[in-house]
């Protein structure tokens, strides 16, 4: 029995030992071995392209997932929350999947979730790797829709400088006339004034209001704070309101963003407020308040002014529509302002609506896509552009 044990004892020290000497030298080949490293996901070089091109590019996976995203792919709208937006598009990666051909289509493609502005894409979907998809969209409404801002500029020329021209053609021969009276000529020649400068209103409106009548206006997009452009609209429409003792006041959400221009949206707002002062009893106040809803920026412009009927709300947003002519003769309005914000609105992927009473004012409300921070444009830098270079 004994020298059984004896043997047993040996037997396992043996096994120990090996074990031992085994697991030592397998952490010795470890400690000298590199580990695997995974594969990168894209080329690099490829990604570098991608991140000079000017237009939108998108990288997808095996899974239709967002690998990459340039900027304008986002301020575009043609990808949002890591995934294509437009059903169109996705068609086409479809397609190309199950074909391996290259595919390049115009699409026309609503450029946000809310109004009728649309954009005109040129898409073009190829595969740059066994899985990977590359989309690439430019923007060609401007080009496109080029021919559409002449037809619409002389359309509202024709339609609109008649009365100021012949108004001032009338009043010239009237001065000419009077020329024996001193006070005849000096109350015409105001008249003339008013005529004149209700022109150059008109003249700068209409040009400004075919450029937007396409929905390309945007050339160059980036992301825009609202509490700016409230700030500007407010700073600009606030001589006209001194003259009528109004006042104005902000409030709601502050830090909003969205993608547009700077510019065009300070004319939108700065319209709405100063249609309110045009339409608002001496003394009064206009409220401008800011919310965020459900991924919408929503800009309202509250006035106590005389309000507009049921019948008329539907037209208001019309070229050369007037609630009340009278009131825009002495104000010098032009009827173009309320159609420019429904431009710009378009312009932006959002709408503006109005809710009205008469003699219990009226409230505007800008409605914007909020601003989605992109997440998956790693690599990817560069300025927000649309449109084509002339």
């Amino acid at each position: 029995m004994e020298g059984a044990a004896v043997v047993l004892a040996g037997l396992l020290g043996l096994v120990t030992g090996g074990s031992a000497a085994l697991a030592f030298r397998l952490s010795e080949r470890a400690q000298h071995t590199v580990p695997e490293q995974p594969a990168p996901e894209l080329d690099e070089g490829l990604v570098r392209v991608l991140a000079v091109l000017r237009s939108a590019a998108v990288v997808l996976d095996a899974d239709d997932r967002v690998v990459r995203a340039s900027p304008p792919a986002y301020a575009l709208g043609v990808v949002n929350d890591g995934r294509i937006m437009h059903a169109a598009i996705r068609d086409l990666i479809a397609d190309v999947r199950r074909t391996g051909t290259i595919r390049d289509e115009e699409l026309e493609l609503p450029r946000g979730p809310l109004g009728r502005g649309t954009l005109m894409l040129q898409v073009r979907v190829a595969h740059v790797g066994p899985d990977h998809l590359l989309v690439l969209a430019e923007d060609r409404t401007q080009a496109r829709r080029l021919e559409a801002i002449r037809r619409d500029f002389v359309v509202n020329i024709s339609h609109e400088l008649k009365t100021p021209v012949g108004a001032l053609s009338l009043l010239a021969e009237t001065v000419q006339d009077a020329a024996d009276d001193p006070e005849a000529v000096r109350r015409f020649a105001g008249q003339m004034r008013k005529e004149a400068t209700r022109l150059s209103a008109l003249v700068h409106e209409i040009i400004e209001l075919s450029r937007l009548q396409v929905a390309g206006a945007l050339e160059e997009i980036s992301a825009i704070d609202i509490d700016a452009v409230i700030a500007e609209s407010v700073d600009r429409a606030r001589t006209n309101a001194s003259a009528k003792q109004m006042v104005f006041d902000v409030g709601g959400a502050s830090g909003a963003v969205v993608f547009g221009d700077h510019g065009l949206l300070v004319t939108a707002v700065r319209n709405l407020l100063d249609n309110a002062v045009a339409y608002s009893p001496e003394g009064t106040h206009v409220g401008v308040g800011v919310r965020v809803v459900e991924g919408l920026v929503e800009i309202a412009v509250v006035d106590q002014g005389i309000g507009i009927s049921p019948d008329e709300q539907d037209r208001v947003f019309e070229r050369f529509y007037r609630v009340d002519p009278a009131r825009s003769r002495d104000t010098g309005g032009t009827g173009l302002g309320l159609s420019i914000v429904k431009h710009v609105a378009a312009d932006h992927g959002g709408d503006v609506t109005v809710w009205s009473r008469p003699g219990r004012g009226s409230t505007f409300t800008l409605r914007l896509p909020q601003a989605v921070t992109p997440q998956h444009d790693e690599g990817l830098d560069g300025p927000v552009q649309t449109g084509v270079t002339p």
